[in-house]
Parts: structure tokens; sequence; C-alpha cells
């Protein structure tokens, strides 16, 4: 197995504070493309079992556990195989990028009410997208956002940064915001983000010591907030669960690693290390 040694000193400082304090240290990390694969249909993204197996490992020496995601709580729940594991009795997972939360301590859901200006769009979305050519995208309905997929389309390729200029547009008149992702274009509530999610569960828990793996742009947030809290006095490890897809978090990495195969493998040496 690789070593996966980080290639920054803040990388490397964090890995000392984590084998010196393991219970002030976070682990945070993303659901798709780092826990779980991305596949066409996103419903069959299942966490990979070997990540499942470190995280119940590492559960019982860390302060926190984490998923930070833009998928609803209930489905990361579902393909997580989270639920009853031991080691992962205060796992934490923070959905649809921190409004939604579990608490594997007490099982409780919080779903706060969904927005209505989603819900109104949602109805309207597929003639909107027809009278531009563009029926050929499919929309995925998460309650609180609506994704637009465009994966494995063959006539999407050239066509995508003017369909997110029109999304973009159309998202800013309802008061939304349109995020891309790795072939998605999500239209969302702009009063969170996997940054805020972040900072809230760093005060909470009072950890000075953060380890986030991500993967696509909805992660950025959560790496300029890693920057800010370094600037307070905080160690971290930033991980990129990279692909050929995205490249956008590699320059602030400390740590790539080749996908969800690669996390897995990183998260068991991080257990077999404590």
């Amino acid at each position: 197995m690789p070593s996966y040694s980080p290639t920054t000193d803040a990388g490397r400082d964090a890995l000392k504070a984590l084998a010196a304090n393991p219970a002030e240290t976070l682990l945070a990390l993303d659901f798709d493309g780092t826990l779980a694969p991305i596949v066409d249909e996103p419903s069959h993204a299942l966490v990979h079992p070997r990540s499942v197996a470190a995280l119940s490992r590492l559960g019982t020496r860390l302060g926190q556990i984490a998923v930070i995601t833009g998928r609803p709580v209930e489905t990361a729940l579902r393909l997580g195989g989270f639920t009853g594991k031991t080691g992962l009795e205060h796992m934490v997972i923070l959905g649809q990028y921190g409004v939604e939360r579990w608490d594997a301590a007490t099982g409780e859901i919080k779903l706060p009410p969904l927005p209505a200006a989603i819900a109104d769009l949602a109805g309207s979305l597929p003639a909107w997208l027809a009278k531009r050519d563009a029926a050929w995208v499919r929309i995925e309905d998460k309650g609180r956002a609506l994704v637009l997929h465009t994966r494995g389309l063959p006539d999407a390729d050239g066509r995508i940064d003017e369909l997110l200029q029109s999304v973009t547009e159309l998202a800013g008149s309802r008061g939304l915001v349109a995020e891309p992702g790795r072939q998605v274009i999500e239209i969302r509530s702009g009063t969170s983000d996997k940054g805020i999610a972040l900072r809230g569960i760093v005060e909470e828990t009072g950890v000075r010591n953060i380890l986030y793996a991500g993967d696509d742009l909805g992660d950025l947030p959560a790496f300029n907030e890693v920057e800010v809290l370094r600037g307070e006095g905080l160690t971290a490890l930033l991980a990129c669960s990279a692909s050929v897809e995205q490249d956008a978090l590699l320059a602030h990495s400390d740590l790539v690693l080749n996908g969800p195969d690669a996390v897995a493998d990183w998260l068991e040496a991080l257990a077999d290390g404590l």
C-alpha cells in the first residue's frame, strides 16, 4: 500500500498532530467522488465498503467524523451503510451542504422546511429546458435542490458553458444559486455551503486539527475555510480525490488521491497508523 505522504509542510504537520492527539482531530469527507464513485445513476453510488470499515476503526480514536455532502441526509444514509456501525456512534452527516443533519448518537434527522422556490421551479424546469433545445438534460429532484445531469449525453459537449450561463440567470431570478460540478449543474438555495458547514462542526466540537477530503467544486468553500482556520492556529490536511473531470482542488491540496479506491486505502492507512 502506498504511504500517502502529504506533499506540503501543512499536511505533514496535520498528520503529526493527528498522531499526537487524535481526540482533537476532525475527519470530514465529501460523499460522491470521495467516499462513493461517480456513476451514471446517482442512486447506485454506494460508499466503498473498505472506507466504511476504516471509518469504523477511526471513529474509536478521533474526536469527530463527519460527512459533508450535497446529498440529502436520508440518501447518504441509505447509500453509506453507516447506521449501527461500531465506532461510528458519534458520526455526523451534514446534508444538502449543511442544511440537513443526522447524528448517529441520537438517530435524529433535522430537516428544515423545503424552499418554496425549488418546488416552484421543479414544475417548470422541464419545459424551460425543452425550449432551449436541452430536453436531453436529466433532472434529479433532491427536494432542496435540482440537479441537472449531463453525464453520458452525446450532444452535451460544447454546450455546457452556454447552459450554465442560462441556468445561472434562471436561478438568480428565483433567489437561488447555480453551482457547476462534475458534469452536473445544481440549483439550490445559497444559505449554506460546505465551508459554513465545516466551520460549524469545528466550533461545535472544539477540534484543533482537521483532515478534509473532497473532489469537486462544491468542496472549494470547505478548502477555503480550512485556510482561514489555519490562520486561526489550527492544523489541517486537505486531500483531493482526483479525477480527469475536475482539477480545481489540486492546487489547494496537501495530498492527492486517485479516486474513491485510493481514499479507502488512505483511510485504512490512517487507521493502521493509529
